[in-house]
Formats: structure tokens, C-alpha cells, sequence
């Protein structure tokens, strides 16, 4: 079989702008206007994306515990195709839900070596019940019943409301704390803090 010569890539990996929030709460917005304003070019990456690769008549044709298997291989091969986009060099937006405690430690571990921003995508349970009930296809109340476990580790690089901020502005936002020196990363902290035990 013929083999394929790849150009060498002496680069740094790219960075990772991991945005975690509810459904709802307006990552995809905001991920599309940092396309936009950012000075560098970013690919949107999303898990919702991913999950649309599946074949949904085939994944519904199986037993639950069968379905959350797929669907924990979907989100940790998500995980690690960020991780394989960055490490030749790409700056990713990724967006996120970060609901189940493994999720985020997975990502602690295949993003490691990586320069992760992570930031927070807050907005109040009222206004996510007004955007579900806009959108008219999903379950008013799931995206607020969402909040304490997305985010349950309590720690970020930054944090953003999107209950009355557009999402250019907090994409602006985004922009200027990257345009900041920053020596530690969230992601640095939780490690340390999980490797200690705290």
C-alpha cells in the first residue's frame, strides 16, 4: 500500500477555549461570535455535533444500558478528538456540558499539556425556562435542573451570564481575558486539587 509523506509541524499545541454551560445557556451562540472576533483561526467544536454523526435509528434499536454506553464512547472520543485537533497546532472553541463527573475528568486527562481557558457559561433558570419554551423542543425546566451538576466543580478561568448579555458581548469578553497574561489555568488548579485529594 502507497504511503503518504506528512509535512513535518515543529509547532506548540493550540489552545483550547472550553466553553461549559446548560443547554440553553448560549454556547453555540457564543462559539460562532468568537469565530468571529478572535484574532487567530479557531475551529467550533461541539459535542452536539459529534452526537449528529451517530446514527440515531440504529442507537434507539438498543437497550438503555447499551444506549449509555454509545453515548459515554461519543462524548470520551469527543474528548479526544479536541485533544488530537490541538496537539498539531489548532486553536479550538469547544462547547460543552459537562453534567456527569467523569466528563470532567476525562478531560483533565486528555487535555493535559494543552493550554485549556475555561469558562463558565451561566444564565439564570428563568431565562433558560423563556429559551426552552422559544425553542419548543425540549422539556421546560431540564436545562435549569442542569445547573448544580454542570457546575459542580466550582472552579474557572472565567465566567460569563448570558441572561441578558448577547453573545457577541460575551464573546468580546472572552477575547479580552485571552489578550491577558495568565500563568495558571483552572484546569491546573483542578488537577493539583484532584492529585491532593481536596
Amino acid at each position: 500500500m502507497p504511503s503518504c509523506d506528512v509535512p513535518t509541524m515543529n509547532t506548540e499545541p493550540g489552545q483550547v477555549v472550553l466553553l461549559n454551560g446548560v443547554s440553553s445557556s448560549g454556547k453555540s451562540s457564543i462559539a460562532e461570535a468568537l469565530l468571529d472576533v478572535l484574532d487567530r483561526p479557531y475551529f467550533h467544536m461541539a459535542v452536539d455535533t459529534i452526537g449528529a454523526m451517530r446514527s440515531t435509528t440504529r442507537t434507539n434499536e438498543l437497550p438503555q444500558e447499551e444506549v449509555t454506553a454509545v453515548l459515554t464512547r461519543t462524548r470520551a472520543g469527543f474528548h479526544r478528538a479536541v485533544a488530537g485537533m490541538a496537539w498539531v497546532g489548532n486553536d479550538i472553541v469547544v462547547d460543552h456540558v459537562l453534567s456527569e463527573p467523569w466528563r470532567l475528568t476525562d478531560c483533565l486527562a486528555v487535555l493535559e499539556g494543552i493550554d485549556v481557558v475555561f469558562v463558565g457559561v451561566m444564565c439564570s433558570p428563568e431565562e433558560l425556562d423563556r429559551r426552552e419554551r422559544e425553542r419548543g423542543d425540549r422539556q421546560i425546566g431540564q436545562a435549569a435542573g442542569q445547573l448544580g451538576a454542570v457546575h459542580a466543580h466550582g472552579r474557572y478561568d472565567l465566567v460569563c451570564d448570558t441572561t441578558s448579555t448577547s453573545p457577541v458581548d460575551t464573546a468580546v469578553q472572552i477575547k479580552e481575558f485571552l489578550d491577558q497574561l495568565v500563568t495558571t489555568r483552572a484546569f491546573d488548579d483542578l488537577r493539583r486539587d484532584r492529585a491532593s485529594g481536596a
